[in-house]
C-alpha cells in the first residue's frame, strides 16, 4: 500500500471530523503517509493536539475551524485551506452526527441538525472539493464516511431520521459517480460503510441499549475504517472503488 499511496505524498487531503473517532484515525494513517491534512471541525482544540502529536511526521496536520451544518463555513475554510496550503486532492466527508430521538414523537430541530450535517454538510464540502479539482485539473479523490445502516435499517429506537441520511449519503455517492462518467472526469468517489464503530456516536446512554447488550456486540475499531480508506486511495487511478461495507466479524445483521 505505501508505495501506491506515494502519488498524494505531499499532496493536501481535507478530513471533516477529524477531531475524534474514524476522523482522527484516518488523519495519523495519512500523516504518517505523508499527505499533508486539514482536518476541519468545531473542536478545533483537539485537531491541534492531534497535531502537536504528529510533529515529526512526513506529512503535516492543519487545525481549521468550521461547523459543517452551515454552508458558508464550508465555503470560508476551503478558501482558507486552499489560499494557505493549496488545492485539495482528497476530500474524506466524515462528519456525521447520530443523536437520540424519535419519528413519531420526536424534535425537529434534531431532524434538521442530522440532515444539516450528514446530507447538507456532505454535499457542500464535496461541492466546494470538486470545484478545486477541476479549476487545478486534479484527478483527485472523495470518500464518504458512509455506514451499514445507509443499506439497511435496524430496529433500533432512537434513529429518527439517521437511516434516511445515510441512504441518502448512498444514493449521493453514486449519483456523483454517474455525473463524473458523464463528464469524463477522473475524480472517484468511494462510498465506505461500516457497522457498529466503537466511537462516541454509539455510546451506552444512547438509544436505549441495556449496556451489558452493548458490551456483548461486536464491533469495530476507527482504525479499522481508516484502514478501508487507506486501501481505496491507495489504489491506481484506473480502480474505481465504489462501495466498501465493512461488518465487524460475528455481526448477525
Amino acid at each position: 500500500m505505501a508505495s501506491c499511496m506515494q502519488r498524494w505524498v505531499g499532496k493536501l487531503a481535507i478530513v471533516t471530523g477529524a477531531s475524534s473517532g474514524i476522523g482522527a484515525a484516518l488523519t495519523e494513517k495519512l500523516v504518517d503517509a505523508g499527505v499533508n491534512v486539514a482536518g476541519i471541525a468545531r473542536r478545533v482544540d483537539r485537531i491541534q493536539e492531534l497535531s502537536k502529536k504528529l510533529s515529526g511526521k512526513k506529512g503535516h496536520l492543519y487545525a481549521v475551524k468550521a461547523d459543517l451544518s452551515r454552508e458558508e463555513d464550508i465555503v470560508a475554510a476551503f478558501k482558507q485551506v486552499c489560499d494557505k496550503y493549496g488545492p485539495v486532492h482528497i476530500l474524506v466527508n466524515n462528519a456525521g452526527i447520530m443523536p437520540n430521538t424519535g419519528l413519531s414523537d420526536g424534535d425537529a430541530k434534531i431532524w434538521k441538525q442530522v440532515l444539516d450535517i450528514n446530507v447538507f454538510g456532505l454535499c457542500v464540502a464535496t461541492r466546494e472539493a470538486v470545484k478545486v479539482m477541476r479549476c487545478n485539473k486534479i484527478e483527485g479523490h472523495i470518500v464518504h464516511i458512509n455506514s451499514l445502516i445507509g443499506h439497511l435499517v435496524p430496529d433500533l429506537a432512537g434513529l429518527n431520521v439517521y437511516p434516511a441520511s445515510k441512504f441518502a449519503v448512498t444514493a449521493l455517492a453514486e449519483t456523483l459517480r454517474q455525473e463524473f462518467n458523464r463528464e469524463e472526469e477522473r475524480i472517484k468517489i468511494t462510498s465506505v460503510s461500516p457497522g457498529g464503530v466503537a466511537t462516541g456516536l454509539l455510546g451506552k446512554d444512547k438509544f436505549n441499549i441495556d449496556p451489558s447488550v452493548l458490551n456483548q456486540m461486536p464491533l469495530l475499531e476507527p482504525e479499522d475504517i481508516a484502514c478501508a480508506v487507506m486501501y481505496a486511495l491507495s489504489t491506481p487511478p484506473r480502480v474505481q472503488i465504489s462501495e466498501i461495507i465493512i461488518r465487524p466479524n460475528g455481526q448477525k445483521a
